[in-house]
């Protein structure tokens, strides 16, 4: 992480979030990428006690990264827990938050008001997610640039501070691309990420890298259903249950995986219809997130994964996903047992001092990323069938729950809502009103 001297950088650097991507950001950032850093995270439990914490630390943020003993800190200039002092001096807006809550954030900053502000970058974006949030900006002067996802692995150092952070792993990929044509920030963001030794594709449309992003194939097949619900709410009798294992210890099954096969299809359909390329689900899978070893899956069914016919690749990816149930490239233990890649464990939902439940982002994070590709798809006529199955069941499974135990409140109300407001917000951007 050698400190970058760059003669083009972002400029003033405003960041919406103040989780452990937006502390691992900024202190990145610091290195020569960003002038001035500040931070946007309106009022709440979360912001109150971050604010009091940098307070306390006159202002500075830690980062350590797996691997290195070296303590990385930078000190920012400006804390914001709303959009009244917010001055006219930043030329970058980088959003490190769920994508669900781009509007909120959008319209709460009144962004509109910031003349100097030329680009903003979406961390961790959602097909469509450009189109969004260009809806509130100046359209002919600001660039929006999406990123497949968020390039790192990284939480809080310690549950005792909200002002460090650690990161784990960063991707070996990442996928970059503009709304304006010829944009020279994507350069500057392709040179920011290799400095992380992070590789940054430049591709052509923002629906390309948006589609790039793993959980939308993957987390809706395995976790919209009510094995996981049950798992979430503490309702399965029968031990404790993983993310990534087969049946019955986990999600996957035949079923699973001729939906997630189904969907990403489906989804491939859509991205044609916006103009992009989609991906290649086992490749992408393979090569830009976790391999397996070619004795389990050959180097030609990954790369002609996509001209087999349907059976094949329902085959293909349960092969893939039998392969990791252990890390395959682990050192075994003295009795030959490898690392269990599978075991995560599911995020359980809590209960606040209200009564109000509070639910993890998986799978309903998942759930209403999926209702607004849906929510698209319906507007442009791109038939998604066993999408919209998919969204059904999972709401009635939803419905099962909030009855058995017995609660006063709509696990999916909001997350509906968001999804709505966001398919008109997109739909305005790209010009189809109805």
């Amino acid at each position: 992480m050698q400190k970058q001297e760059n003669t083009r950088s972002f400029g003033n650097t405003l960041i919406a979030g103040a989780g452990p991507a937006a502390i691992q950001t900024a202190v990145q950032l610091s290195r020569g990428f960003s002038k001035k850093i500040g931070f946007y995270n309106r009022t709440g439990t979360h912001a109150d006690r971050f604010k009091e914490e940098l307070k306390q630390n006159q202002y500075h943020i830690s980062l350590t990264v797996q691997g290195s003993d070296t303590v990385y800190s930078t000190k920012i200039h400006h804390f914001f827990d709303s959009s009244d002092g917010l001055q006219d001096e930043w030329d970058t807006l980088i959003l490190s938050t769920p994508c669900f809550s781009y509007s909120d954030v959008m319209q709460s900053l009144r962004i509109v008001n910031l003349k100097r502000l030329k680009t903003i970058i979406l961390i961790s974006p959602n097909i469509g997610s450009n189109d969004l949030v260009r809806n509130y900006t100046n359209k002919g002067i600001v660039d929006v640039i999406s990123m497949s996802t968020y390039y790192a692995a990284t939480k809080h150092s310690s549950s005792d501070s909200v002002t460090k952070a650690h990161t784990k792993t960063f991707k070996k990929r990442i996928y970059i691309a503009s709304s304006k044509k010829d944009s020279y920030m994507l350069t500057v963001l392709k040179r920011f990420l290799n400095s992380l030794g992070v590789e940054g594709m430049m591709v052509d449309d923002p629906a390309e890298a948006e589609c790039r992003n793993i959980t939308t194939y993957v987390h809706p097949a395995l976790f919209m259903n009510a094995f996981t619900l049950n798992e979430v709410f503490d309702l399965h009798t029968s031990g404790k249950k993983y993310m990534y294992k087969l049946y019955p210890e986990g999600p996957i099954t035949q079923e699973t995986i001729r939906t997630m096969v189904a969907v990403w299809k489906e989804v491939s359909r859509l991205v044609e219809h916006l103009g992009a390329n989609p991906i290649n689900l086992l490749q992408f899978l393979n090569d830009d997130n976790y391999p397996v070893p070619e004795e389990c899956l050959s180097r030609e069914d990954i790369e002609k994964y996509g001209d087999f016919e349907v059976t094949k690749q329902e085959y293909l990816l349960y092969v893939r996903y039998s392969s990791i149930l252990i890390d395959p490239f682990s050192k075994p233990d003295e009795h030959g047992r490898y690392f269990e890649f599978s075991a995560v464990p599911f995020k359980p939902a809590s209960r606040e001092e209200d009564g109000r439940w509070k639910v993890p982002r998986i799978p309903f994070e998942d759930y209403q990323k999926l209702k607004v590709i849906l929510g698209i798809s319906q507007k442009l006529g791109v038939h998604m069938p066993k999408t919209e199955f998919l969204i059904n069941c999972f709401e009635k499974e939803c419905q099962k729950i909030e009855n058995k135990l017995a609660m006063g409140e709509s696990l999916l109300q909001k997350w509906e809502i968001s999804s709505i407001c966001d398919v008109n917000e997109i739909m305005k951007a790209r010009g189809n009103v109805s």
